[in-house]
């Protein structure tokens, strides 16, 4: 477009030509972190994940859950229940219980039907309003069943060596929902700033990046409508470094 703007202004001005000087170009900004610290983040869902490793049991993992705006996890897919398999929780390194070692709460509950000489049921999601999802296959009851519960609480058990999680293989559980069990809770991807704080919808927010002179506005946990702010260089400072994650803010290293 430039080539056309300067001939337009030449043949409007006769011989006169008008000079243009860039002093800034926008450049596309990839804005890598959708999920706070500690969190995984999945595309195909547009949320995040994360372990918690210390022990609940169900209903209060449910509440845990919740104070960070999620929710026990569900699966809408096998897609999705395969990249929580893939990942990295740290498992091996500390879990709450070792006969549990790999087994975490998620968002699925087992309604008994019949106590005769098999257990009989059905998985149903815990907590009414989640989208279409996917439901775990027969389960293996647990060990701390009481034969007064009707309901009992999933969980999904990962591996510990990767060669066995990127192949897919788990293992889902019904067990006592008084029992304490690491939990996956999972929440709607969201904005987060250059300092690593949440941003609600609507908000103005720096994203994290190489630019703190960013400003951008929150929008379905995505950065949109973002303008940026140009800084003079520090006067009387031959020498000088850029706060990485303050605008304009400058350190002066002469001696």
């Amino acid at each position: 477009g430039k080539e056309n703007v300067d001939s337009r202004h030449s043949r409007g001005r006769g011989a006169e030509t008008t000079r243009f000087h860039t002093l800034n170009v926008a450049q596309p900004v990839r804005f890598s972190r959708k999920c706070p610290t500690g969190w995984h983040h999945y595309e195909g869902t547009a949320s995040c994940y994360r372990v918690y490793l210390n022990g609940e049991n169900y209903w209060d993992a449910v509440q845990t859950c919740q104070r960070v705006n999620g929710s026990l996890a569900t699966f809408t897919a096998d897609q999705e229940l395969r990249f929580i398999l893939a990942q990295e929780w740290d498992l091996e390194e500390k879990t709450f219980v070792r006969k549990d070692q790999g087994r975490f709460w998620v968002g699925y509950q087992y309604v008994i039907t019949n106590r005769n000489h098999s257990l009989e049921g059905h998985w149903e999601v815990a907590y009414k309003g989640s989208s279409e999802v996917f439901l775990p296959p027969d389960p293996i009851f647990g060990s701390a069943m009481s034969e007064k519960e009707n309901v009992l609480c999933a969980q999904l058990q990962c591996f510990p060596f990767p060669t066995l999680r990127h192949h897919g293989l788990h293992s889902w559980y019904a067990e006592n929902c008084y029992e304490k069990s690491s939990f996956l809770c999972k929440r709607s991807q969201t904005c987060v700033d250059i300092k690593d704080n949440i941003v609600d919808e609507g908000y103005y927010f720096t994203p994290k990046g190489n630019d703190p002179c960013l400003s951008c506005t929150c929008h379905n946990g995505e950065p949109e409508m973002c303008v940026a702010a140009l800084c003079e260089r520090p006067q009387g400072c031959q020498q000088y470094r850029k706060d990485p994650k303050e605008c304009c803010k400058f350190t002066c290293l002469d001696p």
